[in-house]
């Protein structure tokens, strides 16, 4: 069973890296072309639109060689055997993290070329969702300001035991003297 997990998560490695290849192209591609298609005026590009494009394309390859290192699966040469199929590319974490960044970098490159350098803009989102991921899991906490404590001190703030629905409904039969329940000594 185990090898059988294996080979699914092998040949769900090789369909992410062969799109990841592809979304390393193409957003450059449909870039260029919408750019000569509705934005022929702003043809060449600007210093500052190619510096953008290749401030954010340096995360995007970065990232793209590290998912594939990664989930790249590796296999006997002679009998083709699967070895190991690399890490899985779709557990959640800081590999769903790394393609968000990579899908956010693509539709900025595809829409500047569209639309204009101000969509560069949205590339914002990164940072802001990090900072904030930041502050609710880690630094919040910390300081005491989480969810969790300012919800029981507006329930409250007394400490109150959480009962299951069964439990609660033992605790009733049991206080109507229910031969059904054997009381439990302390």
């Amino acid at each position: 069973m185990a090898h059988g997990a294996a080979k699914r998560i092998a040949l769900q490695n090789e369909q992410a890296l062969r799109n990841l290849r592809l979304g390393m192209f193409i957003p450059t591609l449909l870039s260029a072309v919408f750019r000569l298609l509705f934005r022929r005026s702003s043809l060449p590009p600007s210093k500052g639109s190619l510096a953008l494009y290749v401030v954010t394309y340096l995360p995007a390859l970065f990232l793209s060689r590290y998912l594939e290192r990664m989930g790249t699966t590796r296999r006997d040469p002679t009998t083709g055997a699967l070895i190991s199929p690399g890490e899985d590319l779709n557990q959640p974490g800081v590999t769903e993290w790394c393609f968000d960044i990579l899908y956010v970098t693509w539709a900025c490159q595809i829409s500047n070329g569209a639309f204009g350098d101000w969509v560069w803009w949205f590339y914002l989102v990164i940072p802001l969702y990090a900072a904030y991921k930041l502050w609710s899991n880690f630094i919040g906490p910390m300081l005491g300001w989480s969810r969790g404590a300012s919800s029981q001190a507006a329930e409250g703030g007394g400490e109150k035991e959480t009962v299951s629905k069964r439990q609660e409904k033992l605790r009733k039969r049991s206080e109507r003297g229910d031969p059904r329940i054997r009381s439990v000594r302390k």
